[in-house]
């Protein structure tokens, strides 16, 4: 049975699964690929008992994210105001100068408008920040919450938490987009429920058991996702859905129009080794059935890495020289980890069995791109 079959096959025997893998492990990469949380309808499903590494999951999301939003500075927003002061600013209210005869103190009431980082989405981020931090197991990240909440507080975002109402409204535009991200974090981290088949009452996005190519995208950006979250603050960089450019020496005129691009799934920077590797996820089992021989590599998406790999050579980057390519694939109960070096290139097939616990799957994934994994 293909890895597809696996994924989608019905089992009535366990509530907590979709064929042979846990409900747990498909919302986990709902969690790291967030984005694409939001996409599907809500309904009313039963909730379980949130597992121990939910809350670190969450915060180590949220924290990244706010870190990020920090780093670039935290979006301001104009508020209402109402001050006396000695000055005008804004609207006069005169009912309010009349009343407390201000004038007479040389003062004046005042309505206006004040450009503040206190805004209802930044207090939203430091209420999560404050609430997650008390559920967290890890010591690190708990205080990581914590120095993050202080240094929301020193920049001036206020402890009031916003009403749901005011969340609700908030809106983004372009000028704002990168909050978004960090705003899905909190709201997580407010909601940390996993969820059944079973019908609840809780209001959850809830995936279609039967759109494989939904599953197909959650399983791309779950693991960039992943990576991202988990790497970020280390020596790595990390980049998602990157063109690579093909280096052209001459061209005809309408080749443009027709030339393929060439866009990778996930880029993975090792600052302090100087190594690159270059990631694609594949929904699909590692091998297929072959003309002479019972299984065999998919030789498409070897010349596919073999394009990636060379075609960036001398190109200025020294980094993709010696770059690795990586092919990681969903598996039920199996596990396949072969490299082959092609030109002073590695590639290497993996899979990430999705039937194993939360925390295996991390564990996993975090073994394919050690450095014992990529020296060639």
């Amino acid at each position: 049975m293909s890895v597809e079959e696996d994924l989608l096959s019905e089992s009535f025997d366990d509530i907590k699964h979709i064929g042979k893998i846990p409900i747990r492990n498909l919302w986990l990469l709902m969690l790291y690929a967030s984005d694409i949380y939001r996409e599907f309808d809500s309904a009313n499903i039963a909730v379980e008992e949130n597992p121990d590494d939910i809350p670190d999951l969450v915060a180590e999301m949220l924290c990244r994210r706010v870190e990020h939003r920090i780093q670039r500075n935290l979006s301001y927003s104009y508020q209402s105001r109402d001050a006396v002061l000695s000055r005008v600013r804004g609207r006069i209210d005169l009912l309010g100068t009349e009343r407390g005869r201000l004038l007479e103190r040389g003062k004046v009431a005042c309505r206006f408008d004040e450009l503040t980082v206190d805004t209802s989405r930044n207090r939203y981020v430091r209420a999560a920040l404050e609430n997650i931090s008390k559920v967290v197991k890890r010591k690190d990240l708990a205080h990581r919450c914590r120095s993050l909440d202080t240094r929301l507080r020193r920049m001036g975002v206020s402890q009031i938490r916003p009403s749901r109402s005011e969340v609700s409204v908030d809106r983004f535009g372009r000028h704002d987009a990168e909050d978004k991200p960090m705003v899905t974090a909190a709201h997580l981290a407010f909601n940390l429920a996993l969820p059944t088949e079973s019908t609840g009452t809780r209001q959850l996005s809830l995936p279609e058991r039967d759109n494989l190519p939904w599953l197909r995208k959650l399983f791309e950006k779950g693991i960039a996702g992943f990576y991202d979250t988990v790497l970020s603050k280390q020596c790595y960089r990390i980049s998602a859905g990157k063109i690579l450019k093909w280096q052209i020496e001459s061209k005809s005129l309408g080749i443009d129009k027709i030339l393929p691009n060439m866009k990778t799934d996930i880029i993975i920077d090792n600052i302090d080794l100087e190594h690159r590797i270059v990631i694609d996820t594949k929904f699909n089992s590692v091998v297929t059935n072959g003309w002479y021989r019972d299984e065999t590599l998919r030789s498409g998406y070897l010349y596919q890495m073999y394009s990636y790999l060379r075609s960036q050579e001398c190109s200025g980057d020294s980094l993709n020289n010696h770059a690795y390519g990586l092919f990681i694939h969903p598996s039920v109960g199996e596990n396949i980890n072969e490299h082959v070096i092609i030109q002073n290139h590695k590639i290497q097939f993996s899979t990430v069995d999705l039937a194993a616990s939360a925390v295996d799957v991390r564990a996993q994934l975090l073994k394919v791109i050690e450095v014992d994994q990529i020296k060639i």
